[in-house]
């Protein structure tokens, strides 16, 4: 077996003494793993880092074994260890990566969405939070989780909409939600076009992807907790 393919490393972890165990975003052939011989080395642990995106050659004599990768770095996007918040931005979309993807599964609308958001947080471009939040919703819809926004779940209007249903993820409007609104889930404005948005929006809009992340998402694959990552890149933006 062998195939040619480009991503994004997840994660790269000691493999022995002389190798590193990588796991690779990449647009074919979905999150899929490798061993990279001689990634220990001091020269290509520098482009193993999660984050940097790779050209990989994969190769295995069994299509279900573990298989080799051979490595070529395309980019490193190291301006993101310049920016401590950039950082955790990042780390924090490729844990999720890896903690949300089946094995070898393509997901290349996933992966379009994916690499703009690794490239502005690798050159920590400012307004990176607000795409990392909209990249998370996406996150969501791919894997069968999405927030429906457009209208009331109860009413079917467009306007007003104030709320989410933490059960369907749908819109709701103030006059649909009545005397449920206080079980209801904050809709932030800026998320149906409406102003610009505040850093505490932000972090509102991140406590609702968060809370389908952890209560719908998190319960498909087996109750695991969602990578600490995320957490430390939200407590980051609490302190700002």
């Amino acid at each position: 077996m062998d195939w040619v393919d480009q991503g994004t490393i997840l994660t790269s972890r000691p493999q022995g003494e002389t190798s590193r165990l990588i796991e690779v975003f990449t647009e074919s052939h979905g999150r899929h793993a490798g061993i990279v011989r001689g990634g220990a080395s001091r020269k290509m642990a520098a482009h193993l880092q999660p984050g940097s995106h790779v050209s990989v050659r994969w190769r295995a004599r069994l299509a279900d074994q573990l298989g080799a990768f051979t490595v070529e770095p395309l980019k490193s996007r190291a301006g993101a260890m310049q920016d401590r918040l950039a950082l955790l931005g990042l780390n924090s979309s490729c844990a999720l990566l890896a903690f949300a993807l089946p094995d070898r599964e393509a997901h290349p609308a996933l992966y379009h969405r994916s690499e703009p958001l690794f490239d502005v947080i690798g050159q920590a471009h400012e307004g990176w939070i607000l795409d990392y939040l909209r990249w998370e919703m996406t996150l969501l819809e791919d894997l069968g989780y999405g927030l429906d926004l457009t209208r009331c779940a109860v009413t079917g209007s467009f306007d007003d909409l104030a709320y989410v249903s933490p059960k369907t993820g749908r819109a709701v409007s103030r006059k649909g939600a009545g005397d449920w609104a206080p079980r209801l889930l904050p809709l932030p404005q800026f998320l149906l076009g409406q102003g610009p948005a505040s850093l505490a929006e932000v972090e509102e809009g991140l406590g609702l992807t968060g809370y389908f992340l952890n209560t719908h998402l998190a319960p498909a694959l087996g109750n695991r907790p969602l990578p600490a990552a995320r957490a430390r890149l939200v407590e980051a933006l609490a302190r700002l």
